[in-house]
């Protein structure tokens, strides 16, 4: 997990910026690096290349944000790598993992998924992306196989990224699984340099990096993206082929809280989604947590693996 560091971040970005891209002339010259030189970046960026360098080495301390927007600038980050930027420079340099307590879903964003009814499929994500809740539609679109009940039990419920790497229900319900889990690992990573001391969210990458190839090798690319919107291609065992978009609200005042709800791309998946609708609403079932909701623990965790 080096790759979490403010040097390591630096060099993947500035690896990946090539002279002609910010208009430098190269004359012809031979080049050793895939991107930008050292001193070239702190040029460009109105820093020395010598604390260009120590900043890459994670041994100049504290950036200002000018120099660090300057980076950003000239490395043609986006409004979320920069973001990323910022947070990895205000990592301290010795880290105190915490375990927080359990996260509670906010009132207001449960009100919000309750005035959906089974509309629309919908589901409540924590900031590492637990399901803290979700409508029946939501549930039976995506994990079916899971107990409805496990969210309102912080040990048990369901976590995004588990059930997409780790889960065998549902490795082949999605079509567009390359694109999807590209966005699962950006987030995470945009996750880590926002939450660098939650102890769970860095238990929950070291068990994927260790049960999934995949994730790890994803990992490696350092990817950053917040993933609020986009296509979600699914397969799904009763309802065949379903293409809906995502969209993830959050209220500002509880941003860790998402409600993602799915809506449909053709007319085909929209009949798919009122056929689900239809089945499920015949199911009394509260969107709010409710303590001591019996079920067992979600299939997808292998033996020894952290529930939440």
């Amino acid at each position: 997990m080096r790759t979490d560091s403010l040097g390591a971040f630096l060099k993947t970005r500035r690896d990946r910026v090539t002279p002609d891209d910010v208009g430098l002339r190269t004359y012809g010259t031979a080049r050793r690096v895939p991107g930008l030189r050292r001193e070239e970046l702190a040029q460009l960026a109105g820093v020395s290349a010598g604390y260009y360098t120590r900043l890459e080495q994670d041994q100049a301390g504290t950036a200002s944000a000018q120099v660090l927007d300057a980076l950003a600038r000239v490395l043609m980050l986006d409004a979320d790598e920069t973001a990323h930027l910022h947070n990895l420079a205000r990592r301290p340099a010795a880290l105190r993992m915490v375990r927080p307590r359990p996260e509670r879903p906010d009132a207001r964003v449960l009100t919000l998924l309750r005035s959906l009814g089974e509309s629309v499929p919908a589901i409540v994500w924590g900031r590492r992306g637990d399901v803290l809740a979700w409508n029946r539609t939501g549930h039976a679109l995506f994990a079916e196989h899971v107990d409805f009940g496990a969210p309102d039990e912080p040990s048990r419920r369901p976590t995004n990224a588990r059930l997409f790497f780790l889960d065998p229900h549902t490795r082949d319900l999605y079509r567009n699984r390359e694109e999807l889990a590209r966005a699962h690992v950006a987030y995470l990573r945009l996750a880590s340099g926002r939450y660098p001391t939650d102890g769970r969210l860095a238990e929950l990458i070291g068990e994927l990096m260790m049960h999934s190839a995949e994730f790890a090798s994803l990992w490696a690319r350092v990817e950053v993206a917040d993933c609020t919107t986009g296509p979600m291609n699914l397969r799904h065992p009763v309802l065949g082929d379903v293409d809906v978009d995502y969209q993830v609200w959050i209220q500002p005042d509880s941003p860790d809280h998402r409600l993602e709800i799915y809506t449909p791309q053709d007319v085909a998946s929209a009949d798919a989604l009122n056929l689900l609708a239809a089945g499920t609403a015949g199911t009394a079932a509260p969107a709010a947590p409710a303590a001591g909701r019996p079920g067992t623990r979600p299939p997808s965790l292998p033996a020894g693996s952290p529930s939440a």
